[in-house]
């Protein structure tokens, strides 16, 4: 039977062994807390500059002036004097259609006239001599009458065959089809030994090749924003340039400008449909490319601009976590501007002044310490020019 210094003994080992257990459990959760630490994130400064607003949209390169040409009369294409993606100039000829029909159709015409021009000369012989027998009293009034009728009939049957020999002489110059203006051909150019039917076979399509125009579509809202103080008095265009972005990402030289806005909203899609203009003489601008359009607006002063990347939405509503003190996560709302390329223009909530974080914010909620890298805009590649692939 232990003794009361034994049992005292025993008591104090319990007590060690357990505060030593105790000690062991919470050095082991101090080194799991420490080993997964604080939540890596990077956060960049926010910017706070003069800022252009720029409004984008997909785009077509089209040509200021396409047409297909056809014939104006009908018949085989016999002869072809160019080839398809030719450069012409307006007046030059370009197919030539069998003239046999219309030569023989003008000689005909000619006969016709040439007998109508013999008898009109007659009847003007016998209406002089008949004039003579009048004044003599040797014949009445009407014979004279009824002859005068007949040299005017037989003068209208003239101008008739005039006109007559006049069409067949446009159709037989009409069998050389020349080029309504100047430009490019397309590929889409017919075969000698084709058949043309007038004003309905497509021969080849010809357009302008500079300047080049981009068609592209805006919302009503937008438009409105966009000619807000910038339509000259007496027009309806708005004046300012127009930049273009082409499939490969990259900017075109030059800059354009609105030369045409359609009349009416397309009532499907609530949008208009405007019309740039732009420089082609190195021919680099093809009808049918892509282009984004570029709307330079006006320059917001000392904008304040974030990531679009930092900003998470919940529920219709805009937010941003920003570095508090210590390091700790501060969840700030925030009412959203315009895109600027990468960035979001922040209308309220924040004064140029915190660190947004712009990576790492997954299940980050607010007052948790952070591990915090700064990173710049290089760093992260953002641009405030937008960016395609």
């Amino acid at each position: 039977m232990l003794s009361k210094k034994g049992i005292v003994i025993c008591v104090v080992a319990v007590i060690a062994a357990v505060i030593g257990g105790y000690m062991f459990l919470m050095s082991q959760m101090a080194g799991q807390r420490q080993g997964g630490g604080a939540p890596q994130v990077k956060a960049m400064n926010v910017i706070k500059r003069d800022t252009p607003v720029t409004l984008e949209y997909p785009g077509t390169v089209i040509g200021k002036d396409t047409t297909k040409v056809t014939s104006k009369v009908s018949g085989t294409i016999v002869e072809k004097y160019i080839k398809g993606g030719d450069q012409v100039q307006a007046g030059q000829a370009l197919y030539r259609i069998d003239s046999r029909t219309y030569q023989a159709a003008l000689l005909n015409a000619q006969a016709n006239l040439a007998q109508a021009q013999a008898n009109l000369n007659n009847a003007k012989v016998d209406l002089a001599r008949d004039q003579q027998l009048f004044a003599a009293e040797a014949i009445s009034e009407q014979v004279l009458t009824n002859q005068q009728a007949q040299v005017n009939a037989l003068a209208a049957n003239v101008s008739a065959m005039e006109a007559l020999v006049q069409t067949a002489q446009q159709n037989l110059d009409d069998t050389v089809v020349y080029a309504p203006m100047s430009g490019k051909l397309s590929v889409d150019d017919v075969a000698v030994g084709t058949y043309a039917a007038a004003g309905t076979t497509a021969l080849v399509t010809i357009g302008t090749s500079n300047p080049m125009m981009v068609q592209f579509s805006v919302s009503e809202a937008e438009y409105l924003k966009y000619v807000d103080n910038s339509v000259v008095p007496g027009q309806a265009l708005p004046t300012k340039n127009v930049r273009i972005v082409l499939s490969d990402g990259k900017e075109y030289p030059g800059l354009g400008n609105v030369v045409a806005v359609d009349r009416a909203m397309e009532g499907s899609t609530s949008s208009l449909m405007l019309k740039a203009q732009f420089d082609n003489s190195k021919g680099v601008l093809i009808p049918g490319m892509f282009a984004r359009a570029r709307l330079v607006g006006d320059t917001i002063k000392d904008a304040v601009l974030v990531p679009q990347r930092s900003v998470q939405q919940l529920l219709g509503k805009s937010f941003v976590i920003i570095v508090g003190e210590g390091n700790k996560s501060v969840v700030v709302p925030v009412e959203l501007g315009e895109s600027v390329g990468s960035y979001y223009v922040i209308k309220s909530g924040l004064n140029g002044s915190e660190q947004v974080v712009v990576e790492g914010l997954t299940n980050l909620t607010e007052g948790v310490e952070m591990a915090v890298t700064t990173v710049s805009a290089d760093d992260m590649g953002f641009s405030f020019v937008e960016k395609h692939e």
